[in-house]
């Protein structure tokens, strides 16, 4: 493949130089500069004091009322999971919920966005779940002691607060009922059985069915955001673990943002898809063939090792013809799933990183394949990149996939991960990705 040639070389020194052929960001990995980050713990782990029901965090199992008020969560009863909407507060302990779905409490993109740029209306359906959620006592009472904190958090006095009419803080709780910035709350803040307090439950540590039934939960949450709002041209999905990659807590949750436009990534890399459209396969997945850069794959999604990345990433690329989370079937979303999770057991528990999605807008003429970025954040930038935009990242693509696949044939090994081909198992079969073909 000619064209794609330039953007992997090494020079005589050692220095591999990469350029990502979707977004043109060059990077360098030096030698000597590189450092191996699988599996190292943050911090010296400290004996964990255990707490039955957790109570570690905001996002803990005791404390559902430190959140606002949930949209709906997922439990599991009698071997089925299923899904609960609305309930009040003094429902709330009657189950324990595997997934809890609320609004964030600082959004990025407000309810006052919506309706002062846009004219944005609350739907009939949104306004009567407030209506009955605010009747009850305990449901005002949770309201205004959530907004409350709120306020108190962004610099309120306690004078403030008192000469503020209820009425006032009602409306800025409205977008605890019809905001689209929404958390998607894992159950569990340590593993079962945990002695320190690195023993954290993150993606990796769910089982396999938890994480589709994660994955699954989160696709629902994002239609909804659409179906409430038909300003919403795209909902970003993306999830921070750890403090260094932006997590203010510790407690496993991902993240949708309703906006009102693509985004300069998208636009900018719809303009070399327009030019391409086979780029995805030819300059992505067949160009890591060649290269020996498939880190894993299964019937539906397959794993690589990018190039061109600031922090050491691998990007898993749906292989459906669908373009779109929503549009992919049970098998083709638990295929994809299933990758998400492998790649996330092997990074472990201890390594800060962030998971993005990206697919097609639902008013794009061009396509995109769904394809999920897990990015290692072991790095700092500094005042080169700054100064150049040339980044140095310390892990090569070809170091990152002999990190991880190791790891990986140890987790098959332990049943952890199922339903994957690794490394040198993987086909060579070219142009895998199907998006956007009849």
């Amino acid at each position: 493949m000619p064209p794609f040639k330039n953007i992997y070389r090494t020079m005589p020194d050692g220095t591999l130089k990469h350029i990502n052929p979707l977004t043109g960001t060059e990077v360098w990995t030096v030698p000597d500069r590189a450092h191996r980050p699988l599996n190292k713990t943050i911090h010296q782990p400290k004996p964990l004091q255990t707490a039955s029901p957790e109570n570690y965090c905001d996002f803990c199992q005791a404390n559902y009322l430190k959140t606002p008020p949930e949209k709906n969560r997922l439990i599991h009863h009698d071997g089925q999971y299923q899904k609960l909407s609305h309930l009040s507060p003094d429902q709330l302990s009657d189950t324990a919920a595997v997934f809890r779905r609320v609004a964030n409490l600082f959004e990025i993109v407000t309810l006052d966005y919506w309706l002062k740029n846009h004219g944005f209306q609350i739907s009939t359906y949104q306004a009567q779940w407030q209506k009955e959620y605010l009747a009850r006592p305990l449901g005002l009472e949770h309201v205004l002691k959530i907004i409350t904190t709120k306020l108190k958090l962004i610099g309120k006095t306690p004078e403030e607060l008192d000469q503020m009419p209820q009425v006032e803080k009602l409306r800025l709780a409205e977008s605890f009922f019809a905001g689209g910035h929404e958390l998607i709350i894992a159950q569990k803040h340590f593993q079962p059985g945990a002695q320190f307090d690195t023993d954290l439950v993150s993606s990796g540590e769910l089982t396999s069915e938890e994480h589709y039934q994660y994955f699954r939960y989160t696709i629902d949450a994002l239609i909804d955001i659409y179906d409430n709002n038909h300003f919403v041209r795209y909902v970003t999905v993306f999830q921070n673990w750890l403090q260094p990659a932006g997590a203010s807590l510790e407690h496993l949750h991902r993240q949708l943002v309703g906006i009102d436009e693509w985004g300069t990534s998208i636009e900018s890399e719809f303009e070399i898809v327009g030019q391409n459209p086979n780029i995805y396969n030819e300059a992505i997945i067949n160009f890591s063939i060649e290269q020996k850069l498939v880190v894993a794959e299964n019937d539906h999604a397959i794993a690589v090792a990018e190039l061109g990345h600031r922090f050491p990433t691998l990007v898993i690329y749906s292989k459906s013809r669908q373009v779109r989370p929503e549009d992919h079937s049970s098998e083709e979303v638990r295929g994809v799933s299933d990758l998400i999770h492998a790649c996330h057991a092997a990074t472990g528990n201890q390594v800060p990183c962030n998971e993005e999605w990206y697919y097609t807008p639902r008013d794009a003429k061009v396509v995109m394949p769904w394809h999920i970025l897990i990015k290692w954040r072991t790095n700092n930038l500094a005042g080169f990149e700054g100064g150049t935009k040339i980044y140095i990242n310390p892990v090569s693509p070809m170091m990152m996939k002999n990190l991880v696949v190791p790891r990986l044939y140890e987790l098959r090994e332990q049943k952890r991960i199922q339903n994957i081909k690794i490394d040198s198992e993987c086909g060579s079969q070219l142009n895998p990705l199907l998006y956007g073909k009849k």
